[in-house]
């Protein structure tokens, strides 16, 4: 890249982190990366009913079609929790590009639009198409399904944090609610009535002590309470009778829905049903509106994914990775990412490759390296031509 296009890349990431862009309010962001792409001449680009922008380079020769794919959205700053800076500034400050979203992922995004626009056409086979997607900080891979009906991919590579290394595969991620079904009294007479909330806690203490799998990779699967309501709420001088707990589970490679669910229901219909608690559990549904007010619904289980150390996206991804100078390593995710779609779901071989670390995401004063941009966009480039121009 030359120093003009990357003075321009690193002003494109701060433009973008000054957007601010929760779930379902993509909308500025949105226009400003389709008025990128335009300027800097993609063959197409085109806004979906979900808002997703999509970039298109035709190569000169038929081939297959790779897609780059890096969402929009960002996670909340949480109130009262101090930044050294404005979250929203997108201050370059000692060699850094600060505020939300800059690692987590706006910072990727501008790399694969400005390595994209960088190719040279009249030796690319195939079709170059980037997605900047929506609402994966809530559904993961919802927005990417629709991007992939209308372009098809061979090939997709996932943007999030890698630390410049190559990811073959992530955990996937599934919602769990627990129920408790108890019998309302008056607080003054507790014993004519049963305590959901007592019913929860020894259901909670029995999922708790469940043994999980583990996985050579990518450790061990993850059972996580994040949050308990009761009803009625406030319950004055009231017994509760419904108690609900959500679990986040984090998945491993193969693990389906009856994986997860199967252990909780053994316990419901044997030890808790003997004592009499009434306990259901399911796989949460979310439902989250576009900023085009386009309403998405479907069930939280995104599976995980895997691809063999040997498979050719993988070594070609990293060939075109060495050919830009780098030297990754190959990982797997820990979290999950829009590859549950991609991969997990439609089976499209996914790497992942992007700046940044797991650990720097939805954090307080998220930052991002400058040189780990320009390394990240080079890196893009890289794979787009090993991938494309190494194919037969």
């Amino acid at each position: 890249m030359t120093e003009m296009n990357q003075e321009r890349l690193v002003q494109f990431a701060r433009e973008l982190v000054q957007l601010p862009s929760l779930s379902g309010q993509e909308q500025a962001v949105a226009r400003r990366v389709q008025a990128e792409m335009e300027a800097l001449g993609f063959d197409q680009v085109t806004v979906d009913e979900n808002g997703s922008v999509i970039g298109v380079i035709e190569g000169r020769e038929p081939g297959n079609t790779l897609l780059l794919d890096a969402h929009t959205d960002t996670v909340d700053v949480t109130s009262g929790v101090p930044w050294q800076r404005d979250p929203f500034s997108g201050a370059v400050v000692d060699g850094a590009l600060h505020g939300r979203g800059s690692a987590d992922m706006k910072g990727a995004l501008a790399a694969m639009v400005h390595a994209a626009a960088g190719l040279d056409r009249s030796h690319l086979r195939g079709r170059v198409v980037v997605s900047a997607s929506t609402l994966e900080e809530v559904l993961e891979g919802i927005a990417l399904q629709a991007v992939m009906a209308r372009y098809p991919p061979d090939f997709v590579v996932i943007g999030e944090a890698t630390g410049l290394n190559l990811s073959r595969g992530g955990r996937g991620r599934a919602e769990v609610r627990l129920e408790t079904v108890g019998r309302p009294a008056h607080s003054s007479s507790p014993q004519l009535g049963r305590n959901a909330v007592l019913d929860m806690l020894q259901a909670v203490a029995a999922v708790e002590a469940l043994t999980l799998p583990t996985h050579p990779l990518m450790g061990p699967a993850i059972l996580a309470l994040t949050d308990i309501i009761s009803e009625p709420y406030p319950g004055h001088s009231v017994i509760p009778s419904i108690c609900r707990v959500t679990y986040d589970r984090r998945l491993l490679p193969g693990e389906t829905e009856e994986d997860v669910l199967g252990p909780i229901l053994a316990l419901a219909e044997g030890d808790l049903a003997a004592r009499q608690i009434q306990l259901r559990a399911t796989i949460a549904t979310g439902e989250y509106t576009a900023y085009t007010g386009n309403v998405l619904r479907m069930a939280k289980f995104f599976p995980a994914w895997l691809l063999p150390e040997d498979h050719a996206f993988v070594q070609r991804s990293l060939a075109g990775l060495h050919a830009a100078g780098l030297q990754p390593e190959l990982t797997t995710y820990r979290f999950c990412t829009n590859a549950a779609y991609s991969a997990g779901v439609a089976h499209v071989p996914t790497v992942g490759f992007g700046p940044a670390t797991e650990a720097d995401a939805h954090v307080v004063d998220e930052r991002l390296r400058l040189e780990d941009l320009l390394a990240a966009a080079r890196g893009y480039r890289g794979i787009m031509e090993a991938v494309l121009n190494g194919t037969d």
